[in-house]
């Protein structure tokens, strides 16, 4: 399978996840398999709690501008991909996490807003910077394993001033880098897991052992850790793309969330042609943030992957 294969299903398949679950964010476990008992019968994108049919929700928009800022301006360049986040919160998104809106609208500089945050509230380990990380996974994957998961962290502390949250979307990072290369996520844990913070390495350690279960978490799947864990189990439990993303969905909770981390592993594993034709026809993403206003397709969103996966390695200062 050629690597920008693997790289548009991350993309992709992240989205369609995030589209998937929408409808069923923050409702019980067993909601999605209840009303969509069998894999391949259709109607799964099916909208619903304010969303259209394979509408995307702020985890691919966000996941988006990152991607548009890596490729335009050449590598990391971080005020710019906050400048970008600032403008999408100010164009009224239908929805925002209400840590990253904080962060976004407290009016202090980039470097500055999210140690704010975390100082005040002194809880910013959500799964909102995690959410948003396939495209940025993608772009860093050819630079290796200290590339990606120092750049998983710097990105994720845009919004997040919790250490805990860096190292869960370094080790996302590393783990599509892996698939992305042809490689088992699967196997990688342990490797990866060393070249974690020693800090919070146990945490991570503990949720993406091969004997954990969601049923195992000791929080809500919003947070960082035990999204992260649910996606690599319903990776791991399941022998396909589609089966992996319906597992997560049917996890309950923040359904999206999951759904768009588990597919961009899955993705990332089983390529774009493993995403089913009837979510990627009935995916869209509506981007605020810019202008002229736009809404991709799943379309868009392969060309977006093809150019994130062979990028000139370069980070403005």
């Amino acid at each position: 399978m050629e690597r920008q294969d693997r790289a548009a299903g991350a993309v992709v398949g992240s989205a369609a996840g995030d589209a998937l679950g929408a409808p069923f964010e923050f409702g019980p476990a067993g909601a999605f398999s209840a009303r969509f008992p069998s894999p391949g019968g259709g109607g799964e994108m099916c909208g619903g709690g304010g969303w259209e049919p394979g509408e995307a929700t702020d985890d691919t928009q966000m996941a988006v501008h990152v991607g548009e800022s890596l490729l335009e301006r050449g590598g990391l360049d971080l005020p710019d991909v906050f400048a970008r986040f600032r403008a999408w919160a100010a164009d009224d998104p239908k929805d925002i996490g209400l840590q990253t809106e904080d962060v976004l609208t407290n009016g202090r500089p980039w470097d500055e807003a999210a140690a704010l945050h975390f100082r005040t509230n002194h809880r910013a380990a959500g799964n909102g910077a995690l959410m948003r990380a396939a495209t940025s996974g993608v772009y860093f994957a050819a630079g290796g394993r200290a590339a990606t998961m120092d750049a998983g962290r710097r990105l994720a502390a845009l919004t997040h001033g919790d250490p805990a949250a860096w190292e869960g979307t370094a080790l996302f990072h590393e783990l599509l880098r892996v698939a992305l290369d042809g490689g088992d996520p699967l196997a990688a844990v342990p490797a990866a897991l060393a070249a974690a913070d020693p800090g919070h390495r146990d945490r991570y350690a503990t949720v993406l052992a091969p004997d954990w279960h969601p049923a195992l978490a000791t929080e809500f799947n919003g947070a960082v850790w035990p999204c992260l864990g649910s996606a690599v189990w319903a990776l791991r439990t399941t022998a396909s793309y589609e089966e992996a993303v319906r597992a997560a969905v049917d996890l309950g909770g923040d359904t999206d969330t999951v759904a768009a981390v588990t597919g961009a592993l899955a993705g990332a594993y089983y390529g774009l042609t493993a995403v089913p034709t009837p979510w990627t026809a009935a995916l869209h993403v509506p981007l605020p943030g810019t202008t002229p206003a736009r809404v991709l397709t799943a379309a868009d969103l392969t060309h977006l992957a093809h150019r994130l996966a062979e990028p000139p390695l370069t980070t403005p200062a």
